[in-house]
């Protein structure tokens, strides 16, 4: 269903009064994800609630650093917008997006999904990028929370609640983000070389001065590094992207030579990557194809598709994993958060419970977004503090209607 912006808060209305199971959605672009939506009570599948025509920018101030969309924006589109006034959200492409944007979703998606990517280690993530938001509750009954300035403690906190709730809680309708004046000047510098060594630079990266705008550990199939060694048949290699940015040319020429000196020290290879090279290393790390002409999907989309979670002072432990070795991946040095995938011949189950299982040890966690047909792993387990979530979930949506089997923090029923 992709109802009208004056028809939405009708259909949701009518929907509660008649006790339908529904998926809030936006573009429906990675409806995939996650648990299967539970059916209803007479066994039929629930409806799917799309916001892709609420739209619009609804008021953007540049010298406030504030932009107020409603939540069926493409990414895309709200980027271009801001990229005329030389700004933009310091967030990350969803994992799977194209070249140029392509497959990038919805902003409302984007905060329900609560993604964060490589740019967290500057930026911080969405829901610290949130500074208000409207929502639908269950019942239709129109609320916001929060306001469009960036200090703001005006009522409950309702953007983090609603940030990586999956739709379980209500339909995002209208989002406040903060934004950020676009970096003129930015490099990138690719670190290849024994896993300690590796491993001492990200230490020392993550207690320098120089704030990356991201440190990602980075395993992908495609290495965009000239100068690199071919690795073994079957193997990808393990490496450090550090991207830095900056106003200044000269400064961030000087962080190289800083990195590149301590890279040497350390017995470890720093290869300065071009414009060009960057993107691709980025774009590959978010599944995408290595292509110019921009695509609605990646080319072949994996089997499996996970997402990991640990502490950042234990990411190296992690990486040492044996059900990790040779997947590729892209983990974040200084959060912890990261993705890796597999094709599910590449990749048999059991591998996939030993790296849940090594994640829980290490005091993280880890969610399957994708699992190939036939794989029956719970995309999450059980939250300590299950108990606190079901009784939100119980006040918010009382007649349990929304995204049915979805509710982040509770084990899916299988």
């Amino acid at each position: 269903m992709r109802p009208e912006p004056s028809e939405l808060q009708h259909l949701v209305q009518d929907l509660h009064q008649q006790a339908t199971p529904w998926l809030p959605a936006g573009c429906g672009s990675r409806l995939s994800w996650g648990p299967d939506v539970q059916p209803g009570p007479d066994r039929d599948s629930p409806e799917v609630v799309s916001t892709e025509r609420l739209n619009r920018i609804i008021e953007f101030s540049p010298g406030d650093f504030t932009v107020t969309v409603q939540a069926g924006t493409r990414l895309q589109e709200l980027q271009a917008a801001l990229a005329e006034h030389r700004q933009w959200l310091a967030l990350d492409w969803p994992w799977g997006s194209g070249p140029g944007g392509s497959g990038g979703g919805s902003v409302g998606g984007l905060v329900a999904r609560g993604l964060a990517g490589g740019y967290r280690q500057r930026y911080l993530g969405v829901r610290d990028q949130l500074l208000g938001i409207g929502l639908l509750r269950a019942d239709g009954t129109a609320a916001r929370a929060g306001g469009k300035v960036v200090k703001n403690v005006a009522g409950y906190d309702l953007m983090r609640l609603l940030t990586g709730s999956w739709g379980s809680l209500a339909l995002i309708t209208e989002v406040t983000l903060r934004t950020l004046p676009e970096p003129p000047q930015r490099r990138g510098l690719w670190l290849g070389g024994p896993a300690d060594g590796l491993a001492a630079m990200a230490r020392w990266l993550l207690d320098s001065s120089l704030s990356p705008e991201r440190i990602d550990w980075q395993r992908l199939e495609t290495q965009v590094s000239a100068g690199a060694p071919d690795p073994a048949p079957g193997e990808h290699a393990l490496g450090l992207l550090v991207v830095l940015a900056s106003i200044s040319i000269q400064t961030l020429e000087e962080q190289l030579l800083c990195i590149a000196e301590k890279a040497r020290e350390a017995a470890v290879r720093a290869e300065p990557l071009t414009p060009e090279a960057l993107e691709r290393q980025l774009w590959g790390a978010r599944g995408a194809a290595e292509s110019p002409r921009p695509s609605p999907q990646p080319s072949s989309d994996p089997d499996w598709l996970l997402q990991i979670g640990v502490p950042a002072s234990r990411v190296d432990s992690l990486l040492a994993e044996a059900s990790l070795s040779g997947l590729p991946l892209a983990i974040g040095a200084g959060t912890g958060l990261g993705s890796t995938w597999a094709a599910g011949s590449q990749l048999p189950a059991y591998r996939v419970e030993q790296l849940r299982r090594r994640c829980g040890e290490l005091g993280g966690y880890l969610t399957v977004l994708q699992q190939p047909s036939g794989s029956a792993i719970p995309a999450w387990l059980d939250a300590p503090s299950r108990p606190l979530i079901e009784a939100i979930k119980r006040q918010f949506d009382p007649k349990q209607q929304l995204a049915r089997g979805r509710l982040p923090g509770v084990q899916p029923r299988g």
